[in-house]
C-alpha cells in the first residue's frame, strides 16, 4: 500500500496473511466443503463408521456427525463456523447433524459457479434466505401428524437405523418410547430426566428400560440388607462424618479420662445421626459425601441400607423419582423429607454392584439401563439412545413427522425450482442453486449404499413428479435401489429436525459467503522453557 509520496504505508502488523474478494471466498468454501465431506460417508442407515484416536491414544468409533466433528482438531476459522452447525442441531434435535453438515458444504459448493460467473455474494445470499424460507413452508405443508405410539416408534428405530446396535432396533425403540412418554408432562418432554446406565458385559439385548433410578455404587456395608421393600429414603448433601474444623487446631489432652470422654463425645454424636435418620423411619440412606465407619456399623445394625458419594445429578434424580428431598443437614431432617420407592435392591451387575431403585409412584426420572460386550460398542450405543431419546421427544412436542430417506430434499427441490422461476432477477440462479443442493442427501445415501446415485434421483424425481397423492412421501430404499413409499415402510424423522438442518446450513452458508476478506495475524511463537536458552530475555 502507498502513501503520495511513494511510500509504502504499512496498516497491518508484519507477519500478517491477508487474503481478499474471490481468493478469500473460495479458501473458505474449500474448507466448509472439507469438513462435509469428512463426514458425508457416514450419513444413513449404510453410511460407514469413523476410528478417531485422539492425543493420549483414547479410541472413539462412531457414525455421529457431531461426535466426529467435535474430536477432530479443527483449526480452519470457516471450517470452525461449519462444525458450530452440528452442535446446533444436535442442541436443538439430537439427530440430523450429519446431514445439516452435508447441506451447507453443497450450498457452499454450487454458490462457486455463481461467484465464477460475477453473481454478487450478497444476490446468492438473499435468493438463498428466501429459498430456506420456502423451503420451510413445503416441509410443513408435506409433514404428517404424530400422534399415536406407532409413529413415535418408527421415529425411534430411523433415528437407530444405521448406528451399531446390531438388530436390536425395534427393541431399543420400543423403550426409547416408553422412556420418553413415562417422562412427558404437558406435551413437554424434559429428556434430562432419562438417564441412560451402562456396564459393560452381556449383549445388546439385553438392554432395559427400569422405571426408576440405577445407581452404580455398592452399598457401604457388608451387613445391611440387599432388598429393602417399601423404602423410605433419605438424600444427604453433607458427610454423614464428624466436622473437621476449616483451619488448622491443637487439641491438648493431659488427662486419660479428658481423653476417653472426648472419643465417647465424637462417638456420641455420630450415634446421634443414626439416631435421628431411624426416628423419622428412614430406610435407606443416600449421601453425596463420606460416610464414617461407624455410622456405617449402627447403620447396617438397625437395618438400613446406605450409601455414599453419589454424584450430584445421581441425588436429583432419585429426588425426582421417589419424591424425597435433599437435606443439608441430619439432624434437620423430618418425615416430609423423606421419599417413597417400592423397592431398592442391591443387584450384583458383573464384578460390581449396582443399586436398583424401582416401583416409585410417579417416576419422572427413569433410566434406560444399556449393555454392551466392549467399552466402544457400549459408548456407540449411549450415543445412538440419546439421538433416539431426544427425535422422539421432539416428534412428541410438535406432533409432525416428514417421510426420511430422501424424500422431502427431492419433493423440496421440484417445488423450489417452480419457485424459482416466478421470483425471476439474479435471486431465482440462487434459489435454483439451493434446490439443486437439496438432491445431496439422496444422493449420499445411495452413494453409501453402493447404488448407482444418478439412477436413484431420476427414479425419485418420476416419483415425485406424477403428483399423485402419495408420490411426495417416496425416497430411496437403500436395499432395492427402487423409490419406495416410506410412510409405507416406517421411515420417518421429526419435521423440526428437517427445518433446523435446512436453516442452520442456510445461515452458515450465507455467514461464510458475506466473507470478503481475511486478515490472519501471526501466531506468537511457543515460549521456549525457562533453562533451554538461558535466562528470559537474555541473548
Amino acid at each position: 500500500m502507498y502513501g503520495s509520496g511513494n511510500q509504502p504505508v504499512i496498516v497491518l502488523k508484519e507477519g500478517t496473511e491477508r487474503s481478499k474478494d474471490k481468493e478469500a471466498q473460495f479458501n473458505n468454501i474449500s474448507a466448509a466443503k472439507a469438513v462435509a465431506d469428512a463426514v458425508r460417508s457416514t450419513l444413513g442407515p449404510k453410511g460407514m463408521d469413523k476410528m478417531l484416536v485422539n492425543t493420549i491414544g483414547d479410541v472413539v468409533i462412531t457414525n455421529d456427525g457431531v461426535t466426529i466433528l467435535k474430536e477432530i482438531d479443527v483449526q480452519h476459522p470457516a471450517a470452525k463456523m461449519v462444525v458450530e452447525v452440528a452442535k446446533t442441531q444436535d442442541t436443538e434435535c439430537g439427530d440430523g447433524t450429519t446431514s445439516s453438515v452435508v447441506i451447507a458444504g453443497e450450498l457452499l459448493k454450487q454458490s462457486e459457479e455463481l461467484i465464477n460467473a460475477n453473481v454478487h455474494p450478497t444476490v446468492i445470499t438473499n435468493g438463498y434466505k428466501m429459498a430456506a424460507q420456502k423451503a420451510v413452508e413445503v416441509l410443513n405443508e408435506i409433514a404428517v401428524d404424530a400422534k399415536d405410539d406407532k409413529i413415535l416408534k418408527q421415529v425411534a428405530a430411523t433415528a437407530l437405523t444405521g448406528k451399531s446396535v446390531g438388530e436390536e432396533e425395534d427393541a431399543l425403540a420400543d423403550i426409547v418410547v416408553k422412556a420418553c412418554k413415562s417422562v412427558e408432562e404437558d406435551g413437554v418432554v424434559d429428556t434430562k430426566n432419562i438417564r441412560i446406565e451402562k456396564k459393560v458385559g452381556g449383549v445388546i439385548g439385553e438392554t432395559y428400560l427400569v422405571q426408576g433410578v440405577v445407581i452404580d455404587k455398592e452399598k457401604v456395608h457388608s451387613r445391611m440388607p440387599t432388598h429393602v421393600e417399601n423404602a423410605k429414603i433419605a438424600l444427604f448433601s453433607c458427610p454423614l462424618e464428624v466436622k473437621k474444623t476449616e483451619f488448622d487446631a491443637q487439641i491438648q489432652i493431659t488427662d486419660p479420662t479428658s481423653m476417653s470422654s472426648f472419643l465417647s463425645q465424637e462417638e456420641q454424636t455420630l450415634k446421634d445421626m443414626v439416631e435421628k435418620i431411624k426416628s423419622v423411619g428412614a430406610t435407606a440412606v443416600f449421601c453425596q459425601k463420606g460416610v464414617d465407619e461407624l455410622v456405617q456399623h449402627y447403620l447396617a445394625k438397625n437395618g438400613i441400607l446406605g450409601y455414599r458419594r453419589l454424584k450430584q445429578s445421581d441425588l436429583e434424580a432419585i429426588a425426582k423419582a421417589t419424591g424425597a428431598t435433599v437435606v443439608g443437614n441430619v439432624m434437620e431432617l423430618t418425615e416430609a423429607d423423606l421419599g417413597t420407592a417400592g423397592a431398592i435392591d442391591e443387584k450384583q451387575v458383573g464384578e460390581d454392584g449396582m443399586a436398583f431403585i424401582t416401583g416409585c409412584k410417579n417416576p419422572k426420572a427413569i433410566t434406560i439401563f444399556a449393555r454392551g460386550g466392549t467399552e466402544h460398542v457400549l459408548e456407540e450405543v449411549e450415543r445412538a439412545l440419546v439421538d433416539a431419546i431426544r427425535v422422539v421427544g421432539v416428534a412428541i412436542e410438535d406432533g409432525k413427522v416428514v417421510a426420511g430417506a430422501g424424500a422431502p430434499e427431492i419433493e423440496l427441490e421440484l417445488r423450489l425450482m417452480d419457485f424459482a422461476s416466478s421470483v425471476g432477477g439474479r435471486e431465482q440462479l440462487a434459489i435454483e442453486k439451493f434446490a439443486k443442493a437439496m438432491e445431496i442427501i439422496p444422493w449420499t445415501l445411495s452413494e453409501n449404499a453402493g447404488i448407482d446415485p444418478i439412477d436413484s434421483i431420476i427414479k425419485l424425481k418420476n416419483a415425485h413428479e406424477k403428483k399423485n397423492a402419495d408420490g411426495k412421501y417416496f425416497g430411496i430404499d437403500l436395499d432395492s435401489g427402487e423409490a419406495v413409499d416410506m410412510l409405507a415402510k416406517n421411515v420417518v424423522e421429526p419435521l423440526r429436525v428437517k427445518v433446523q438442518a435446512i436453516n442452520s446450513a442456510e445461515e452458515v452458508a450465507n455467514m461464510i459467503l458475506r466473507i470478503d476478506d481475511v486478515i490472519a495475524s501471526r501466531r506468537a511463537p511457543p515460549t521456549p522453557p525457562q533453562g533451554a536458552g538461558g535466562m528470559p530475555g537474555m541473548m
